[in-house]
C-alpha cells in the first residue's frame, strides 16, 4: 500500500509554533513513528508553503497511490486550486486537521476541500494521520 502525506503552510513548524494547539513534537519525528507503526505501508511525505507546489504534489502521486492524507493548512480554507486538484485525480483524499477547526476562529469552519475529500479527520492532533492510515487499510476503495 501507498499513502503520501502532504502537509501544507507552516506545518514544517510543528513541535515549534504554537504548541498549545499542534504539540511539541515534529513531523518528522512522527512520521518515524508512522513508519514504525505501519511498515507494510510504503509511506511518502511532502511539506510546502507554496500552494502551487502542493498542487504539483497531487497531481504527481494523484493517479498511482492508494491514499493521500493531506494537512492543507490555511490553505483548506482558501484555495479553489487545491480543491480543483482533489477533484482532478483519482486518488482518495482524507483531510486532516491537527487542531478541531471548529472550535477556533470562524473563518476556520468553511473547508473548501472537504467537498472533494472521502472524509475529514480534526482535533485529534497527530493521532489523525495513524487513524487516515487505518480507514485506508480498512476502506474498500
Amino acid at each position: 500500500m501507498q499513502i503520501a502525506i502532504i502537509n501544507g503552510p507552516n506545518l514544517n513548524l510543528l513541535g515549534k509554533r504554537e504548541t498549545g494547539i499542534y504539540g511539541s513534537e515534529s513531523f518528522e519525528h512522527y512520521f518515524k513513528h508512522l513508519q514504525k507503526q505501519f511498515p507494510a505501508v510504503n509511506f511518502t511525505y511532502f511539506q510546502s508553503n507554496v500552494e502551487g507546489e502542493l498542487v504539483n504534489y497531487l497531481h504527481e502521486v494523484g493517479f498511482s497511490y492508494d491514499g493521500i492524507l493531506l494537512n492543507a493548512g490555511a490553505y483548506t480554507h482558501t484555495s479553489i486550486a487545491i480543491r480543483d486538484a482533489i477533484a482532478g485525480i483519482k486518488t482518495p483524499v482524507m483531510e486532516i486537521h491537527i487542531s478541531n477547526v471548529y472550535a477556533r476562529e470562524e473563518f476556520r469552519h468553511t473547508s473548501l476541500i472537504a467537498p472533494k475529500c472521502i472524509g475529514c479527520i480534526c482535533g485529534l492532533g497527530l493521532k489523525g494521520y495513524q487513524l487516515g492510515v487505518e480507514y485506508f487499510g480498512m476502506a474498500d476503495l
